[in-house]
């Protein structure tokens, strides 16, 4: 069980160090130049990414499970994740003129889309030993724990990065090394680049457990294409099972829009506060350490709320709430609170967070954090009050399936909104207004009640 969840905890911090606040935001800053273009430019990555997924990862499923042995898919996978995510360590900064001396933007923007894919896949192999590793009375808390390993592990990496490479040379701290460890120079963005190596290394030797100590699914002796033939089977048996219960499949559906404006905030919410507010690594280090412990809250307030309004309730309002704060957050800036200018005069000495403007934002972004979190768990809450337990295994393949199926949505309008309308705000208009389609959607799905 500790093995399998080690090595989602490994896995996660991939999304949070190098996706949502650390290298990205940096990429962005310093080798596009431009944020609204490198915004645009992120998303066409995850629409890529999306579109692969979309067309693959079903039938590749079904295919897992025809043909027994996850390991061996899920080596290459891991093997592969590592390899991209070690090599940003060679995206330099754009020198005069705009060019980069090492990999440059296209390298990385389909190295995003490629890792959106192999992303997809370690979720499906991963999850598809739980039960191998934890036996069904486990799985309940293996799967916390992988989930709370993640935040904890990515939590602790930020806190090495911060205290090791990003503050040591910017304060006078008496227990802080006196500059960067390893001679990294942040002039050459290193403290941002150093996260793919560590992030990849990370991964490799957590993943070892899950080899070692994890049973796998028995060879079934299938050839590929019996195995093609019989998953694209199992997948027509899986909707027309569905079939008949109006209900849960419009719940599906709300929640696959909703979830796609979900997935847009987690993407781009690091790319959008580095722009917007001109934070540089050292400020989306602590940007994310206190964002990720505000998730941890909304993980544990989700389930309270669950019981207190009942899962259909409780995500609704989570859904209104991220709508109201992800329209302040776009009325925030540098100089402005609320839509409304502000001084970003100095209210204290420290080395982030000083103006008014910025504690509005960080504290905006907390309550981004939460609802985001709390609305992922209680969406998953609810499908189990809506079908029959009998069904709950068709039910949770079209969960998954919707889940991914569009994921493409939410990188494509916010590429486009972003290149039509010239600025960051501008492309999450469209991510509003998926959040607002999921939860009219909700209005018209029955039960999920309190118990």
């Amino acid at each position: 069980m500790r093995a399998w969840a080690l090595a989602q905890a490994v896995r996660d911090p991939y999304v949070i160090l190098v996706t949502i606040y650390i290298f990205m935001p940096w990429f962005v800053r310093a080798v596009v130049g431009d944020p609204v273009q490198g915004q645009a430019l992120a998303a066409q990555g995850g629409k890529w990414g999306g579109w692969a997924v979309m067309l693959t990862m079903p039938i590749l499923g079904a295919m897992i499970d025809r043909l027994g042995p996850r390991k061996p898919a899920l080596a290459v996978v891991i093997m592969a994740m590592a390899a991209i995510t070690a090599s940003l360590w060679w995206v330099m900064p754009a020198r005069p003129g705009g060019h980069s001396a090492g990999l440059g933007v296209l390298w990385v923007i389909t190295a995003g889309a490629v890792m959106t894919w192999l992303f997809s896949a370690h979720e499906m192999l991963h999850n598809s030993l739980l039960v191998p590793a934890a036996g069904y009375a486990g799985a309940a808390r293996a799967s916390g724990l992988g989930l709370a390993g993640g935040n904890a592990m990515s939590v602790g990496l930020l806190l090495l990065v911060l205290l090791a490479f990003a503050l040591p040379g910017t304060v006078d701290w008496a227990w802080l090394p006196a500059a960067p460890l390893l001679g990294l120079d942040p002039a050459l963005g290193e403290p941002a680049r150093i996260t793919g190596p560590i992030v990849g290394a990370l991964m490799l030797v957590g993943s070892i457990p899950l080899f070692r100590f994890v049973p796998d699914q028995l060879r079934t002796g299938a050839r590929l294409g019996s195995a093609f033939v019989g998953g694209a089977g199992d997948l027509w048996r899986l909707f027309r099972g569905a079939r008949g219960n109006a209900n849960p499949l419009l719940y599906l559906l709300a929640r696959m829009i909703f979830t796609d404006g979900l997935t847009a905030i987690l993407l781009f919410g690091g790319i959008y506060a580095a722009g917007t507010m001109g934070w540089g690594t050292l400020q989306m280090l602590g940007y994310g350490i206190v964002l990720s412990c505000a998730a941890v809250v909304g993980g544990l307030l989700a389930p309270r709320l669950d019981g207190w309004l009942g899962p259909r309730m409780a995500l609704m309002l989570e859904l209104l709430l991220l709508i109201a704060v992800q329209t302040l957050v776009l009325g925030s800036g540098a100089q402005r609170i609320l839509f409304q200018p502000a001084s970003a005069a100095p209210l204290w000495d420290g080395p982030m967070f000083t103006s008014l403007p910025e504690l509005v934002f960080l504290g905006l972004g907390c309550g981004l954090a939460v609802t985001v979190t709390a609305a992922y768990a209680s969406s998953r809450t609810l499908l189990t009050r809506l079908v029959p337990p009998d069904r709950l295994g068709a039910y949770f393949g079209l969960y998954a399936l919707s889940g991914t199926a569009t994921m493409w949505m939410g990188p494509l309008l916010v590429e486009q909104a972003t290149r039509f309308g010239g600025t960051q705000a501008s492309g999450f208009v469209p991510v509003i207004g998926l959040l607002a389609t999921g939860l009219l959607l909700m209005l018209f799905v029955r039960g999920g009640g309190k118990i």
